[in-house]
């Protein structure tokens, strides 16, 4: 079991940062490959980035490619998504989730094994 908990979500201007954060409730972190996916009203959830469980690949959607980094410190639990040069599309509610480690190449596709989540943080991008 892994319980996630996100923040740092809010209202930023088109062409701001945001630093987006989750804090993992777990005795094995390691065991887990993360991710951050995002779900705009109306739409299905879509994702936008993973990392492997010691940090050494990353995966990005094309749309957010360059501009978002993840990263994560298996020292604290936690994973982290920087945002910068925001855009109104880039608005949604962000969600961060633990997938089995072995199951990274999936992660974009939703994932082959069970799957944590946590509750979501908004991001809203507007002037």
């Amino acid at each position: 079991q892994v319980q996630l908990v996100e923040s740092g979500g809010g209202l930023v201007q088109p062409g701001g940062s945001l630093n987006l954060s989750c804090d993992a409730s777990t005795d094995n972190f390691r065991a887990y490959a993360m991710a951050w996916f995002r779900q705009a009203p109306g739409t299905e959830r879509e994702f936008v980035a993973s990392v492997t469980w010691l940090g050494t690949a990353k995966e990005y959607s094309e749309s957010v490619k360059g501009r978002f980094t993840i990263s994560r410190d298996n020292a604290k639990n936690t994973v982290s998504l920087r945002m910068k040069n925001l855009r109104p599309e880039d608005t949604g509610v962000y969600y961060c989730a633990a997938f089995p480690r072995g199951d990274f190449r999936t992660i974009p596709t939703g994932g082959a094994g069970t799957a944590y989540w946590g509750k979501g943080t908004l991001v809203t991008v507007s002037s």
